[in-house]
């Protein structure tokens, strides 16, 4: 007895129908839309990198998370059939893991790149991550990254594009929580946590607002945190919440007051912008990836655990890939998020999906005809659906009824003589004979 197939998509992978691809479109339209308009050019890169490119850019987090491609069918048998390597060795690509790193590749790779390099970025990213409600190991980032300057024209810029998409997308409550890597670095440091663990420290930090306090301190006492360290790190940053603290810290030496005065120019040149109402310092902000060097953003919404979107600067990354370090900060939108919270609110607009006709046509009426009507009412912009198969008109009015279609032009040998059609108002019930070119107006206008 053969097994049954499972017809689901993999874990964290979905299928995507009419619907869902027009709210899609639908944001992702008006992220290219507004990312343009703050002169950010588009960029597209392979799926696949070379595992040499991914490694070690991520921190051991991700790296653990990276999927790894085994294709060389060859290669791998000889070396299974030897026990000269396993699987794992054999691997020498992977999927992207995100768009961050393949830009530092391709910056480092084409030279004649303008100085100042805006670019945005709007593709699919894999993670072999575990599938939580709004989180997938496949989903689209839509990114924005100014390289060649540490100017912090280039931070506010990246958080005003984002903000302006998400004012534009109808979100009014959000926040750009901003920290610096520097900073938080040094408080970690005052909280009186060890050098080597000031890594992981972060990496669990990053998860305060989806385990909380309680989760904080039970994962990094697993990884072997003392628990009043870990207090005492959490009181720091509650302290660095108070009003003025961020200026007190400002007037600190070394990289704790660097971070803390880069992040008051931010908050400074940021309030002239579109971002100037949502920008907010948060100084238990981390951000799990471990190439960021200096101020990090990510965006809070109400009622959402997690975040909707991140970044920050990475000033190093680029020259992980050649002899030049050239600065950068970049801002990413995760779509999956977008349309999740967008969804729950009802912040959709209508959008036509499906078709605004169905063409019917009688049995002693051509195929040919029914074609070449259909292009005609297609050529005036209508989107229209020929019923293909021979049946009594009843049939055909009930399927249009069935897909939600407003319209059904109904084409016999009357209508064929007259170059029209009657179109039926399958809403109101009302009909009226019309000649085809008049049709998309009649549909327009209704």
């Amino acid at each position: 007895m053969s097994q049954s197939i499972s017809t689901k998509p993999p874990s964290g992978m979905r299928d995507f129908l009419a619907a869902d691809v027009a709210r899609r479109r639908h944001v992702v339209g008006v992220v290219q839309r507004v990312y343009e308009s703050f002169g950010f050019v588009p960029l597209e890169t392979p799926t696949i990198e070379n595992l040499t490119t991914l490694l070690g850019k991520y921190g051991p987090e991700g790296d653990q998370l990276l999927y790894r491609i085994l294709h060389r069918r060859e290669k791998l048998q000889r070396a299974l059939e030897g026990g000269a390597a396993t699987e794992l060795d054999l691997a020498d690509e992977g999927l992207r893991y995100d768009l961050t790193v393949p830009l530092a590749r391709v910056v480092a790779n084409y030279r004649d790149l303008p100085h100042y390099y805006k670019r945005y970025q709007i593709q699919p990213v894999w993670r072999a991550d575990r599938p939580a409600k709004g989180r997938f190991r496949e989903f689209w980032q839509c990114d924005v990254d100014i390289t060649g300057t540490k100017n912090v024209v280039a931070d506010a810029e990246v958080c005003g594009a984002v903000a302006t998409v998400l004012r534009e997308l109808g979100f009014t409550d959000f926040k750009i929580l901003v920290n610096h890597r520097e900073l938080l670095r040094a408080l970690v440091a005052d909280a009186g946590i060890a050098a080597e663990q000031e890594g992981l420290a972060l990496v669990v930090l990053d998860k305060l607002d989806k385990v909380g306090v309680d989760g904080v301190k039970k994962e990094l006492a697993e990884k072997g945190v003392a628990v009043a360290r870990t207090e005492s790190l959490l009181a720091v940053l509650d302290r660095a919440r108070e009003p003025e603290a961020l200026r007190s810290l400002a007037e600190r030496d070394g990289p704790a007051g660097v971070g803390a005065r880069e992040l008051l120019a931010l908050l400074a040149t940021g309030a002239s912008g579109p971002a100037a109402t949502h920008i907010v310092f948060d100084p238990t902000l981390a951000r799990g990836l471990s190439y960021y060097t200096g101020p990090i953003f990510e965006i809070g919404v109400a009622g959402l655990a997690g975040s909707m979107g991140g970044g920050g600067r990475y000033d190093n990354l680029i020259g992980m890939f050649g002899k030049q370090q050239i600065p950068a900060v970049g801002f990413s939108l995760g779509l999956e998020r977008v349309l999740l919270v967008m969804e729950e609110r009802g912040m959709f607009p209508a959008l036509g999906v499906g078709p605004e006709v169905l063409l019917c046509r009688m049995n002693d009426v051509p195929e040919s005809e029914a074609i070449r009507a259909a292009t005609v009412l297609r050529a005036s912009g209508l989107r229209v659906e020929v019923f293909a198969d021979l049946a009594q008109l009843g049939k055909q009015l009930q399927y249009a009824n069935t897909l939600g279609v407003p319209f059904a032009a109904i084409l016999g040998t009357k209508e064929l003589a007259l170059g029209a059609v009657t179109l039926k108002d399958l809403r109101s019930g009302e009909q009226v004979s019309l000649p085809l070119a008049e049709v998309g107006a009649r549909v327009r206008r209704v």
